[in-house]
């Protein structure tokens, strides 16, 4: 598979000394570790991957300034998607200050976690989400398929906001509900400004799963989407629950098989370079 750079969208790092990550339990046997750049640029370089989109994985302003610091000193680092409390009277404030950091290119509100489903439409978040289109940042949406209808309601009224879907919003796999993921799905990508991580379906999946049991999905996403509007990213190092960096690309290049060389350009990195208008990455 070519393309002109191979952006990994979506990976995370984290230090539990930090305090700050509620979901990650001692119980979590193989991610309950400090993960940092060391552990993920040989993959980087294995893999041939120029760069990655660094994304938070705690509701806390400082764990994105920390990923910012990371970002300032690893150049594999292209840009951060990071977290301001949107609903805060403070929020504008904080987005702008933010911004004084060239490697921020996004802010996730980490929807799937909240206790309301609604939050989406209901919190006075909407000052926040313009000062997000003034800066150019990108809405990260980590969702689940309940949330798509209120997050559809929400984005009517800000069509200027650029908005990625994480982890296809995180579909059953092989469960029932494919048909009204589909739907759903289907009714945000007529929406021009939202476009869709194709990451995170591995660990969606039954144990051992294989790329046959993603590819319906993956289809959906494509078609819904078109390879215009698809990322890839590996959500490293939740992946390496299910599978091992190299073996998600391997399934990646099957499921994208269809596709023209341009098609799996854009999806492989060209689509991230666009859209959280990253510089240059650090071919390897």
């Amino acid at each position: 598979m070519t393309c002109a750079h191979r952006i990994d969208a979506h990976q995370h790092f984290w230090a539990i000394a930090r305090g700050d990550y509620g979901w990650l339990t001692p119980d979590m046997k193989g991610l309950y570790r400090d993960f940092g750049p060391g552990d993920l640029e040989p993959l980087l370089e294995r893999h041939g991957i120029g760069g990655t989109v660094l994304v938070q994985a705690a509701p806390t302003l400082a764990e994105t300034r920390y990923l910012l610091e990371l970002a300032e000193s690893h150049p594999k680092v292209l840009g951060v998607v990071g977290w301001v409390g949107l609903d805060a009277t403070d929020a504008t404030e904080v987005i702008d200050d933010l911004v004084g950091t060239s490697t921020l290119k996004g802010l996730r509100p980490m929807l799937q976690d909240l206790p309301s489903d609604s939050w989406i439409t209901d919190a006075p978040i909407g000052a926040a989400l313009d000062r997000m289109v003034a800066h150019g940042l990108v809405f990260d949406a980590l969702v689940k398929p309940r949330h798509l209808g209120a997050l559809r309601q929400r984005l009517r009224q800000h069509p200027e906001l650029q908005v990625v879907i994480d982890h296809a919003a995180k579909p059953a796999i092989g469960s029932e509900g494919l048909a009204s993921w589909r739907d759903d799905m289907a009714a945000l990508a007529e929406m021009p400004q939202v476009h869709c991580k194709l990451s995170g379906l591995l660990t969606e999946a039954s144990p051992r799963a294989g790329v046959d049991a993603l590819r319906p999905y993956a289809e959906v996403v494509l078609e819904c989407f078109g390879p215009q509007r698809v990322l890839w990213g590996s959500d490293w190092p939740v992946l390496t629950l299910a599978a091992s960096y190299g073996d998600w690309i391997s399934m990646t290049e099957q499921l994208l098989g269809t596709l023209s060389d341009h098609q799996r350009a854009a999806v492989m990195g060209d689509n991230a370079m666009r859209i959280y208008r990253l510089s240059t990455p650090v071919l390897p």
